[in-house]
């Protein structure tokens, strides 16, 4: 799909095929999505999801940019912001898992407390600041023509993997998806490794609001607006299934440069936005028809 997408845009646009699209745009502004579609791959593995993964992005954000206007904090303020994901990410886990409460429920409900925490915050208004020297940590290059936050979500995505394929919480992770109850009786303890994958949700949200907001300089509470049905769109097209236990952050990745080259596309072509909006809607569909598991369903409801 992603290289039959390319030649298409290929073909309608002179533009497309170009470094600076691709670097500056595509992979510029598909970095942010590749985060929060990290993030929301983890859940997903354990046969779980996460919906207040948006809502975080624009919490964090808030915090970092008021933190920087009001006190000077600087640097600091940004990692009291990704902190701030973190901890978000831990309440959902421990509600979840400890409440027996399912998570969808849980974070349909946070989704509004974080969202309307941030309206709070910010009282419907956006929130600048002047700190050019924190903007460079997004918009600087370290490596020449290669913008950093086009490096840090690469570092975030193979840190992910890692955790993913070479650690004990990530074939637990994959476990859990397979089959909890299997998981449970072979002496894992179910509960830390459910929270463990809310905690790791929150806190790569967090490092996508800290960035977003880095990279334009303000916040608003509903800057993430739209990555939620995105970045659930990337995490199954990637080929990661919703009935959990297969793929990974991985594969998170094609998705998302299906998600970043389509929007770029349509951009190139000038398509409305509305429509936009209805074309991702059927993406969605279709990913989840192709990646379901329809073994490990009796009954679709």
């Amino acid at each position: 799909m992603l290289l039959i997408l390319m030649a298409i845009f290929t073909v309608l646009s002179d533009v497309f095929l170009t470094y600076d699209n691709l670097v500056g745009n595509v992979m510029m502004n598909s970095t942010i999505l590749l985060l929060v579609a990290l993030a929301g791959t983890f859940p997903i593995l354990q046969q779980s999801i996460d919906l207040s993964v948006a809502s975080i992005v624009s919490l964090s954000g808030v915090i970092t940019a008021l933190l920087i206007n009001n006190y000077s904090l600087g640097l600091l303020a940004l990692v009291i912001g990704v902190l701030a994901g973190v901890g978000v990410g831990l309440l959902n886990g421990v509600v979840f898992a400890k409440g027996k409460i399912p998570s969808f429920l849980v974070t349909l409900g946070s989704l509004s407390v974080f969202s309307g925490s941030a309206l709070l915050m910010t009282g419907g208004r956006a929130v600048p600041y002047n700190a050019p020297g924190i903007r460079e940590i997004a918009i600087g290059n370290a490596i020449p023509n290669v913008p950093n936050l086009v490096l840090w979500g690469l570092l975030f995505y193979v840190l992910a993997s890692l955790l993913a394929w070479k650690t004990t919480f990530g074939r637990y992770t994959y476990a859990l998806g397979e089959n909890e109850r299997v998981a449970d009786f072979s002496g894992v303890n179910v509960d830390r490794y459910k929270i463990g994958a809310f905690v790791v949700s929150g806190t790569l949200c967090g490092l996508a609001g800290v960035l977003l907001t880095v990279r334009i300089s303000s916040a608003t509470s509903g800057m993430a607006d739209g990555l939620l049905l995105e970045s659930i769109a990337a995490i199954v097209m990637g080929g990661t299934a919703l009935t959990g236990g297969v793929g990974g952050p991985h594969r998170t990745i094609l998705g998302v440069l299906v998600i970043g080259v389509l929007t770029n596309g349509m951009n190139l072509l000038s398509i409305q936005s509305f429509v936009q909006e209805i074309v991702l809607g059927f993406v969605v569909i279709f990913a989840v028809a192709l990646s379901i598991d329809r073994d490990k369903i009796d009954v679709i409801k």
